[in-house]
């Protein structure tokens, strides 16, 4: 899954290996120079999953599928797609039962006040820590700012139940341009108040992001893109990328996580590949390894 923004397959591979398409023409020993991992792992309690990746799973057997996760060795999960059928207590009980913690959601910005109320009530009773906005999209100005806008409103009162609200980017809003020269990715970070709102930063479309916009070395923009944000970042999606552009179980890619990780520390690692490259379970099984054993 890519925006098809056609690199050539010397440019992919340097944006995969983060070391930029210039490294190969001409670079200093410095630049060329590989990270080197170092002694420090991702503690097992930060490492999580984003449900969408197993949703066809999910689908089939939720139980089931939330169970094998809780085996594989997953101490929490990302929600998505709704509760299955479940209240919010239900769906705890029963994550209570298999050791699971429910710590994050993925939920749009809600319609209205009753919406929003039942959206931090339902965070609340799951034991969350996090909500998070999953993805918006437009060409207009205006609308990005009104999101914005609504989006600081929504997390005051989520910081007011005791709840972190924060936003998901993809791709677009670093490519989209909505007007001499600025994007979505502009506005969020000027308009979004870094007191209550944090982003939660997808690796693979921060790395695409770069690529769409033809820089040298992606992840080194997406390094950019964390430490210039006035917005904290608190979480990652951690999902690689293929050559041809397609996701990657992670660790089978050409991202360089170890350079982002060794760069900032988020509270939660969370596993995600929305086109899994056998099986859902078994994603889900390479990425825990992968988090579990990287070194940086």
């Amino acid at each position: 899954m890519c925006y098809g923004y056609g690199p050539s397959r010397r440019s992919l591979l340097a944006a995969g290996l983060g070391i930029g398409a210039a490294t190969f023409a001409a670079a200093s020993p410095a630049e060329a120079t590989p990270h080197r991992p170092g002694r420090h792992r991702i503690p097992p309690g930060q490492i999580s999953i984003q449900l969408w990746t197993v949703r066809d799973d999910l689908a089939q057997n939720y139980d089931a599928t939330l169970t094998y996760l809780a085996e594989i060795g997953y101490p929490k999960v990302e929600l998505a797609l709704g509760y299955f059928g479940r209240t919010a207590q239900q769906l705890r009980d029963f994550l209570d039962g298999i050791g699971i913690r429910p710590t994050s959601s993925h939920d749009g910005i809600s319609a209205d006040d009753a919406a929003l109320d039942t959206k931090i009530s339902n965070a609340l009773t799951l034991g969350q820590s996090f909500m998070v906005v999953p993805y918006l999209s437009s060409n207009s100005l205006d609308e990005w700012k009104a999101w914005a806008e609504r989006m600081n409103v929504e997390a005051a009162a989520a910081r007011s139940a005791g709840l972190r609200y924060g936003y998901h980017n993809h791709a677009h809003e670093f490519t989209t341009d909505l007007g001499g020269g600025k994007t979505p990715w502009d506005v969020l970070t000027s308009e979004l108040d870094p007191r209550l709102v944090h982003l939660e930063i997808d690796i693979y479309w921060a790395v695409t992001g770069g690529i769409g916009r033809g820089v040298a070395d992606p992840v080194r923009f997406t390094l950019d893109v964390i430490r210039r944000a006035p917005q904290r970042v608190l979480q990652f999606h951690v999902k690689d990328r293929h050559l041809d552009g397609d996701m990657a179980d992670l660790g089978t890619g050409t991202i360089d996580f170890r350079r982002i990780f060794d760069k900032h520390r988020v509270v939660e690692y969370i596993v995600e590949n929305d086109t899994p490259d056998v099986t859902p379970r078994q994603t889900a099984e390479v990425g825990y390894r992968y988090l579990r054993k990287v070194k940086f």
